[in-house]
């Protein structure tokens, strides 16, 4: 179960993405450093993906202001992904690296493979600059995620790395008080 992945470390791989033009190789190297977001979805050319990798893309722009970069990651190869992008205005609109995963380690790493289809779950990963996974998200097929929803809980994840023994509560967003869990609270919220 993906929830064991709670604070664990992200175990090494290798591979190949497609990225503003051109191939790129991809270790968990580079995502060590900084904030990341490795995000996986079924396949290239289906309905529910582009929707949200449009939406990610949408969000892009201020997830590289806090400092985070993004990863796709699918089953699909690179090539597929080069080609997907050359043929829909949409997945275009991508600037972050699409990581092909054909053999599938990297979806078995994050605990997302179907095997049965050999396609990912719609898995989503917040990794802190040490490489330790700090939230873990993940759906149905058939449900699409919300960019904003995953932007707050960047903008959580990054607030309680800085502030050590404060908390946020739900729905909180940046600017908006914290906790501070202590005997005197208990009963109290």
């Amino acid at each position: 179960m993906s929830n064991s992945l709670i604070n664990t470390k992200i175990k090494p791989f290798t591979a190949t993405a497609y990225h503003n033009g051109d191939f790129t190789e991809v270790s968990e190297q580079d995502l060590l450093g900084k904030w990341s977001i490795v995000f996986f979805y079924p396949a290239d050319f289906t309905f529910v993906c582009p929707t949200e990798l449009g939406d990610l893309a949408d969000h892009y722009a201020k997830l590289q202001e806090m400092g985070v970069e993004v990863y796709s990651v699918s089953t699909d190869t690179h090539f597929t992904h080069k080609a997907w992008h050359d043929a829909s205005d949409t997945i275009k609109k991508i600037q972050f690296p699409m990581i092909g995963d054909p053999t599938g380690q990297i979806t078995r790493n994050f605990g997302v493979m179907i095997e049965e289809e050999g396609l990912a779950l719609r898995g989503t990963f917040v990794i802190n600059p040490e490489g330790e996974i700090k939230v873990v998200e993940t759906h149905d097929l058939g449900i699409g995620r919300s960019a904003s929803e995953l932007l707050r809980k960047v903008q959580a994840a990054q607030y309680i790395a800085t502030h050590d023994g404060e908390v946020c509560p739900a729905s909180w967003q940046p600017g908006e008080e914290t906790l501070a869990p202590s005997l005197d609270l208990i009963g109290k919220i």
